[in-house]
């Protein structure tokens, strides 16, 4: 019997927002779910037990660059993934597909895969569907992206289509790849801003039977309502009883919008990278630290908040990273991460209850009140 199971528990009834679990041998996820990004095994200036205590319950780690460095062999050799790193809940790793094309140099497509040379010392390497579901079953995640071919957005559309076309056909080779009952492969979409493109893969790779779906190659510059609109198009083509992953989003309005088009996971690196250039999330919107304004301040950065980072002043957080104290970056970073969690149990509740576009319009008019939150630097 697997290990995984989806349990879609309730439809919001304005909305097609949705509320489920997501079991898997780490344990449950409850959806929808924010997951941090800890690419190199990692999330960046956070401990584990920290983490926990953001309310996170799942995270990213990326294959792309753990085949690099320390290599899928040695994080193998030390237990996984899960050991390797301390982190014992459930974990998805990503395929690669985006860093091979935005990171790596002298990158050449063919059908057969990518070859190119790592970012970090230049080794000529090749990246195949079967190679990436080899090196993921190495890192022992529970949940493998399948490897896709990311374009840059804008393009032609001959371009994109036969990215596209060849995403599909790394899907099939992905999914002939034995993997046991403790990993299962989530397939990605790909189509550009194109909706038919978007529609022939989604009915391509639904086709496949995979245990789960991700809506890839957005949030690369594009309008947050083209965005909206593919995943319009792009969520009543996927099977309910599946989970919905819309990789690399985002913004903190972007996650309410997806949610209440349909999606159950998110990822990003806006709340680490952010907190660590002393930016902050709150229901009143962005905050700058650096600010002089905030110099004196004596309040909470947000009343409520949990997490030790509002257990001081602003002022105090402000005068951390005026003087350069590594403490500033990580309670902030540890704020953002709690802020997302806090968003997301606040969308599971409001599902729950039917009341996801009074909760979204709640958090929109705090956002867009005093510092509205803009796209990340």
């Amino acid at each position: 019997m697997s290990q995984f199971c989806f349990d879609l528990i309730h439809t919001d009834a304005g909305t097609t927002a949705r509320r489920a679990s997501f079991r898997t041998p780490h344990g449950v996820v409850e959806t929808p779910a924010f997951m941090p990004v800890g690419t190199q095994g990692s999330v960046k200036g956070v401990e584990v037990g920290q983490l926990r205590e953001t309310g996170a319950e799942m995270i990213l780690g990326n294959s792309y660059h753990l085949a690099i460095r320390p290599g899928e062999e040695i994080v193998s050799k030390l237990g996984g993934l899960h050991a390797f790193s301390g982190w014992d809940g459930p974990i998805l790793t990503d395929s690669g597909g985006f860093q091979v094309f935005s990171l790596a140099s002298q990158t050449k497509v063919s059908d057969r895969g990518v070859v190119f040379q790592s970012h970090v010392d230049g080794r000529r390497m090749e990246m195949t569907p079967e190679r990436s579901i080899e090196v993921q079953q190495a890192l022992g995640s529970d949940v493998m992206m399948v490897l896709d071919h990311v374009v840059e957005l804008p393009n032609e559309r001959e371009v994109i289509q036969d990215a596209s076309l060849r995403t599909i056909e790394w899907a099939k080779r992905s999914r002939g790849t034995p993997t046991g009952d403790h990993q299962v492969q989530f397939a990605i979409i790909q189509g550009g801003l194109d909706e038919t493109l978007r529609g022939q893969c989604a009915d391509a790779l639904v086709s496949l039977d995979f245990p789960g779906y991700a809506v890839g190659g957005l949030s690369v510059g594009e309008l947050p309502e083209q965005m909206y609109r593919i995943l319009d198009v792009t969520c009543p083509l996927l099977p309910v009883d599946r989970p919905r992953y819309l990789m690399g989003v985002g913004r903190p309005q972007d996650l309410l919008e997806a949610i209440g088009r349909g999606i159950d996971l998110f990822d990003c690196v806006m709340p680490t990278r952010n907190g660590r250039n002393s930016q902050a999330f709150t229901d009143e919107g962005f905050k700058r630290l650096r600010n002089a304004k905030y110099a004196d301040d004596s309040r909470p950065l947000e009343a409520g908040c949990p997490c030790p980072a509002c257990q001081r002043s602003i002022g105090y957080l402000r005068h951390l990273f005026n003087v350069g104290e590594m403490l500033g970056p990580i309670l902030l970073s540890i704020h953002n991460l709690t802020y997302y969690q806090r968003l997301v149990s606040g969308a599971r509740t409001a599902i729950e209850h039917d009341s996801f576009e009074d909760f979204c319009r709640e958090k929109n008019a705090g956002w867009q009140s005093e510092n509205p939150i803009e796209e990340s630097n």
